[in-house]
């Protein structure tokens, strides 16, 4: 039987899911929910906990402090899924392959259906990584960000919303576990990788603009392979480790 507190926080989860509140909504005070759901202030805050823990509320303290909502994002299910990755030793090659085996396809639904807006935030992550490489007094640390918000479109612009949550999850999942393997031979290969990627970004953005729905799920899936074979050659082997 759920606890108290796990009812209260199905509640309050449940307006916040709905809509009913939204971003930067203060909850009542905690006098108000006490009465509102006849229970302790300690139980109160245990609901808190439960919310929190899945980043659906912030908790401030002091006198202008309260719980405000927020939105829910992918990070928590992706740490979730990595850890549960990393429990099965589970090499980050096989991350990569799940990437893959999702982001051609939803390559391809965006070139079936090609929408303006989603072509012009292609166009200016283009541009951005363009400038970035080109210039060397740039901040070049910004080039992973930009490559994985290419991504990050695309598989948008495929308007399928199952496609893009296991996308992020898969995508947070790699930048965790990516932090703990950097070496120097990685870093050597970075410029030529990162412009062998942009090469391929530009030639997608023209595929799904014209509307080639199979040249865009054949060279995607070829990006995605090479992309693949570049980063787990250089830890062989290399096991998903959240926690170092």
């Amino acid at each position: 039987m759920p606890k108290t507190a796990e009812l209260v926080a199905a509640n309050l989860r449940r307006q916040i899911i709905r809509g009913e509140l939204v971003e930067g909504d203060s909850l009542p005070p905690e006098h108000q929910l006490t009465e509102t759901y006849q229970v302790s202030r300690p139980t109160l805050r245990e609901a808190y906990r439960i919310l929190e823990s899945e980043r659906l509320i912030e908790v401030r303290r002091g006198a202008k402090g309260g719980a405000r909502v927020r939105l829910p994002d992918a990070d928590v299910a992706a740490r979730h899924a990595g850890l549960m990755l990393q429990f099965e030793r589970a090499e980050l090659s096989d991350v990569y392959v799940a990437r893959a085996v999702m982001e051609a396809p939803a390559a391809a639904l965006a070139a079936a259906d090609p929408n303006k807006e989603g072509l012009r935030r292609l166009e200016e992550n283009l541009a951005e990584a363009e400038r970035v490489l080109s210039d060397p007094l740039a901040d070049q640390s910004r080039l992973p960000l930009l490559s994985r918000n290419f991504h990050t479109i695309v598989v948008e612009m495929s308007g399928n919303k199952t496609l893009a949550l296991f996308d992020s999850m898969i995508g947070t999942i790699i930048d965790l576990a990516s932090k703990n393997f950097v070496t120097t031979q990685s870093t050597m290969r970075r410029p030529k990788s990162t412009a062998t990627a942009l090469k391929a970004h530009k030639k997608l953005y023209r595929l799904i603009a014209a509307g080639d729905v199979e040249g865009a799920d054949a060279l995607w899936r070829q990006h995605l392979d090479g992309v693949s074979e570049t980063m787990t050659d250089v830890v062989p082997g290399t096991v998903i480790d959240l926690l170092s």
